[in-house]
Order: C-alpha cells, then structure tokens, then sequence
C-alpha cells in the first residue's frame, strides 16, 4: 500500500474557508453500497432509522493561539520580541506543551505577556516545542485564555485568513462540554439544535464520547509505505455509561454511527481487546487504513478529506478503496466543499 494511492487532484477553489449558515444547510453526499446520492445535511432524518445511535465527540476546542511580548533587560537596555504560542496538549504538572515562532528569541525562564490577565513562563524545552506554566488555572485559566486566545484554524483555513471572533462559534460543535481539543470533530459542526431536534423525534439516539484531537491530525504523512507510517496519539474516553448504550444499540439490531472519524477511531480502539465493545480511558494512537477489522461502527458521517492523509485511508478501509475513489470522483466532479469548513458525507458499507 503507497502512499500514491491515496492521492488525487484537488481544485484550490474548492476548501472552504467558511461553514454552510446555517450549518444543516451543508450538502450531504450520501454512499449506500454502490449508490451515491446528493442531499443535504438536514435530509439525515431521510437516512437514518429510528433506534440508530449517533455517536457524539464532545471533546471542546481551546482558543489556542496565543500572541504575545517577551521583555528582556541587559546591559544594551530593555528589548523585546513578539511570540506566538500555539498550545498543544496539558501536560502533567499543570505545564503545557505548545509550539513556539520564534523559538530561538525565548529563554527558559523567561515570560511572554499575552493579554492583562494572562501570561505565560517557558519552563522547559522538548522536542522542538516549549513547555509552559501559566499564571492562572481553572476556571480563571479558561476565561482568561477564552478573551486572549484565537481559534486554531487548520493550515490550509490560516493559510488563506486570519481567525477570527466568528471561528469562535463556527469551529465550535453545539455539544461541546469537556475542554482540550485544538481541531474540532469537524464532521459534527454540521449539527445544529434543529436537526438534533429532528433526529430526536425520527427515533435516533445519541451518546457522547470524548476524544481530544490534537494538532498532529494535520501532520502529514511522510512515509511511502503507509503501513510503517506511526499515529500520533489523543486522550479519549468511552464511559461506562457511554459503551452499555453502543452495547445495547448493537444487541437491539440498531445501527451504531460515529459523526466523524475522531469518534470512530475511538470506539474501535474500545473495542480492539474482545471485539466489543467495553468503557475505555487512555491515549489512543490506532492507525486505520485497509484490511482493519471494524467492530462497532456500521456507518460513518464525515467531512471529505486531505489527499495522501490517514483520514483516506481511514474512509478507504471502512467503505473499500475502488468504491471511495468513485465517492470522490463524483464529490469533485458535483463541486463539493473539502475539509473542516466544507461538506459532508454519509458512508454506510
């Protein structure tokens, strides 16, 4: 399996730069067996069957991009250096790891002055990457860093604009409650209360599961072999509560579908021991790409993804590779909107 073969051409035009308003209002390309379909995101309830269960990632997204000045005094006087911090993932000892530029003007030791209420000290370097302490934690951390920070747009989004106050509710699901992501379950913005409202009354059920995705989703692939290629890897958890609900939805003859691929990546690692699925708390860096074996997930919801990325791999092992190549062959030529900002797609194998 080469890299190669998950690659095709993607016409610039088509990233989206902003989401569908209102977001139900996305277009839907729907996948059955061999049959693809044009919809859009509010015709779901066309789609799904009373007693199917959504799964819910309701990991929430951190203001993440932090800009600030570090002062420095020496004998030539005072100087100082403008720093951008992108916060990357809690570490043990309230520390957090981030990205620095530029690096190389920050000593340890030494604080970038970020807003009046924030600030943060390099307390260590790792890897390429800064380890930092706050002045504030809890609650104060949070409101602090929700009035400082920027929402950390993908690349390919920040290539081409400045984040801004309205990614603050755009890149944001309506679920979402447990703080530490920095990219959204992008698959889940197309939800909105009138479609879960909608999907309630059809009969669909819902669980919510926590998967944190962190900045390594957009790292490239560097490998040709794809199967040498190693996972960077997230914090999730499936509860007690969580995994009898998927139990009971699967004994009942019910289908299971995560809305996007940080939920299903989660609840087939909650399954890898015994094929079922069990509550599960860890850091999980499973690698799904053709020849995976699923356990739990009978469809997926999900947006249309980067060229020569995991996440193709990933669709092209859940639905076969000849069968998503058709997918986006027509997602392209019908002018769909690609990744986190575009549309989305219903896979059911």
């Amino acid at each position: 399996m080469q890299l190669s073969d998950f690659d095709f051409p993607l016409p610039e035009d088509l990233i989206a730069t902003r989401p569908a308003h209102p977001r139900s209002s996305a277009r839907l390309l729907v996948a059955e067996g061999e049959t693809i379909t044009d919809a859009v995101v509010r015709d779901l309830t066309d789609w799904l069957h009373p007693g199917d269960r959504l799964v819910l990632n309701d990991t929430k997204v951190i203001p993440a991009r932090l800009s600030g000045l570090r002062h420095r005094s020496s004998a030539q006087g005072e100087t100082e250096a403008r720093i951008e911090i992108t916060l990357l993932e809690p570490r043990a000892g309230g520390l957090w790891a981030a990205l620095v530029k530029p690096l190389k003007k920050l000593r340890e030791g030494e604080t970038v002055v970020l807003s009046e209420r924030l600030s943060a000290t390099l307390e260590a370097r790792e890897e390429g990457q800064g380890l930092f302490r706050f002045n504030l934690t809890g609650e104060d951390f949070d409101a602090a860093l929700a009035e400082a920070g920027a929402m950390p747009l993908p690349p390919y989004i920040a290539a081409k604009r400045a984040a801004d106050e309205q990614d603050k509710e755009d890149y944001q699901t309506v679920w979402a409650r447990t703080s530490g992501a920095v990219a959204a379950p992008t698959a889940s913005l197309h939800f909105d209360e009138a479609l879960l409202a909608a999907l309630t009354a059809r009969g669909v059920e819902f669980t919510h599961v926590t998967l944190h995705v962190g900045a390594g989703t957009f790292l490239p692939v560097k490998v040709d072999d794809v199967t040498t290629h190693k996972m960077h890897g997230e914090w999730g958890e499936v509860t007690e509560t969580a995994a009898a609900e998927i139990a009971a939805t699967k004994a009942a003859g019910g289908r299971v579908i995560p809305v996007g691929t940080t939920a299903l990546r989660l609840i087939e690692t909650a399954a890898r021991g015994t094929g079922a699925i069990a509550p599960w708390t860890g850091v999980t860096d499973i690698f799904i790409y053709p020849g995976f074996q699923f356990h739990v997930a009978d469809a997926l919801m999900t947006n249309f993804h980067l060229p020569k990325s995991t996440l193709m791999m990933l669709v092209a092992a859940f639905m076969g590779k000849a069968r998503m190549d058709r997918v986006y062959a027509h997602a392209l030529a019908e002018r769909y909107r690609f990744f986190s900002y575009g549309d989305a797609s219903l896979l059911i194998p």
